[in-house]
């Protein structure tokens, strides 16, 4: 089951996420300290549980780990997105009361989305 991210988890995702680029604890650290007091352990705890979870991956630099998230940010919205919508019988009915909340924006990429999945199913 999915679930949104604690606060700290979502800080340092986020942080991943703008970056682009695999990133050591101590520079997650260094950024969240601009903001708010934090300790180094606990940094490092979240992201050893971030990727126990499968959400960030790890590789060895020298004597650090550098991490970096396994999907973008779009697919984790887009995980949570259909989550959501498991959680109701009437799927239509809340696309509806979603769709009813959009920008115009946001509709015209929803519609964008929409006949590139018509086109691929179509193929």
């Amino acid at each position: 089951m999915l679930r949104g991210f604690g606060d700290l988890e979502a800080e340092i995702m986020d942080r991943l996420w703008t970056w682009g680029r695999p990133a050591t604890v101590r520079e997650v650290v260094d950024d969240l300290r601009r903001q708010r007091a934090v300790a180094y352990t606990t940094v490092t705890t979240v992201a050893d549980i971030l990727h126990t979870k499968g959400w960030l991956r790890r590789d060895k630099a020298g004597r650090a780990w550098l991490y970096e998230p396994t999907c973008t940010r779009e697919e984790y919205t887009a995980r949570l997105m259909h989550q959501a919508l498991e959680t109701t019988p009437d799927r239509a009915g809340a696309l509806l009361h979603f769709v009813d909340g959009i920008s115009g924006d946001e509709a015209s990429a929803l519609l964008t989305a929409l006949a590139q999945v018509k086109s691929r199913d179509q193929e």
